[in-house]
């Protein structure tokens, strides 16, 4: 009897163990955190979730433009993360808005390790059915902390103007060029027609490049606008704000993600320095010798990015869809590894 029991002992023990076994194994949804996503039509997007308090919240870079919060965020009862965005659009009748629309996109996600698979609901603007695509992304690591600019090893430096040519540059889209360049002064001049806006080519470099120091000077028109990526992946803005407050879409700010600490931009017209130093994911802007983002770290990509994979090498691109503008002596100094 006693040795029946020891037996019967031993096999609840057992059992119980490879129970728990099973449910430490077990693949556990973990949506917390930063998401690069590859979005319908191949765009790069961002989603960052956090929970406090028991409850949800999220924010999201969809394509282009600002990295701005959801309207709500909450786990279904099939344990899908459920993320809402309410848009607007005007309704117009022989070009006169006589209605502005509101409808909700949905996005449900699903999480498998470090893999996020979304499926996204899309109500047609008509009022009439909806759109279902699907798309994924990965987490993203984890920040390392500041470095040390100190001790970051720099090599030769790449002068990347030609005097009078575009040699080692290249349009990103098949569309006009506006692109030029003098006497070392590259220049781009969207020439619109009147009541219409054409959009031009950016301009990227052909090779691509990792960690680096930047320098250029760049000229912006009055009320011109253009953006320096790096890497394809973060833009530095190149505004005319001058006399405006510090804001994260102004001069020298990393698109909607980093505010300037100060305001120094110099009127429309003049020519600015910029001093750029991107290293582990961290960015320092020096604008007219004064550091207006201090070795900061950059969460994920901005809007019009390349890819919103942030650990391969890429290009230096330059805006050239929105308005004229002029960038000289450009100097690029890779960090090594």
């Amino acid at each position: 009897m006693k040795f029946l029991a020891m037996q019967i002992s031993l096999l609840v023990i057992a059992i119980a163990s490879s129970l728990e076994g099973t449910v430490q194994a077990a693949p556990i949804d973990d949506f917390e955190g930063r998401w690069a996503l590859t979005i319908p039509g191949g765009r790069a997007g961002w989603l960052s979730v956090s929970k406090e308090k028991g409850y949800y919240d999220s924010s999201i870079l969809w394509g282009g433009g600002s990295v701005v919060p959801t309207s709500s965020t909450y786990i279904d009862e099939d344990g899908n993360l459920v993320v809402t965005r309410v848009r607007t659009q005007d309704r117009k009748v022989k070009g006169e808005v006589v209605k502005t629309h509101t409808f909700t996109e949905t996005l449900k996600a699903r999480v498998k390790g470090d893999e996020i698979h979304i499926t996204q609901y899309n109500p047609h603007r008509n009022g009439k059915g909806v759109n279902i695509e699907e798309f994924s992304g990965n987490r993203i690591k984890d920040l390392p902390k500041a470095p040390d600019l100190s001790k970051a090893k720099f090599g030769k430096p790449i002068t990347l103007l030609k005097k009078n040519s575009l040699d080692g540059w290249r349009l990103m889209e098949d569309k006009p060029n506006g692109w030029s360049v003098n006497n070392g002064v590259l220049t781009n001049n969207p020439v619109q027609p009147e009541g219409k806006h054409i959009r031009y080519a950016n301009l990227r470099t052909v090779d691509e490049f990792e960690d680096f120091n930047l320098t250029l000077e760049a000229n912006v028109p009055k009320d011109g606008n253009s953006g320096i990526y790096l890497r394809g992946i973060y833009e530095v803005q190149v505004e005319d704000s001058y006399g405006e407050p510090a804001d994260s879409h102004h001069m020298g700010a990393v698109y909607s993600r980093i505010t300037p600490s100060k305001a120094v931009e110099k009127p429309a017209g003049e020519w600015q320095t910029v001093d750029i130093t991107l290293m582990d994911r961290h960015i320092t802007v020096i604008l007219n010798g004064t550091t207006i983002i201090d070795n900061e770290p950059l969460l994920g990509c901005t809007g019009g990015a390349m890819t919103s994979n942030e650990f391969k090498p890429g290009p230096l691109y330059l805006q050239g869809d929105h308005s004229g503008v002029s960038y000289r002596n450009v100097v690029l100094t890779p960090i090594k590894n």
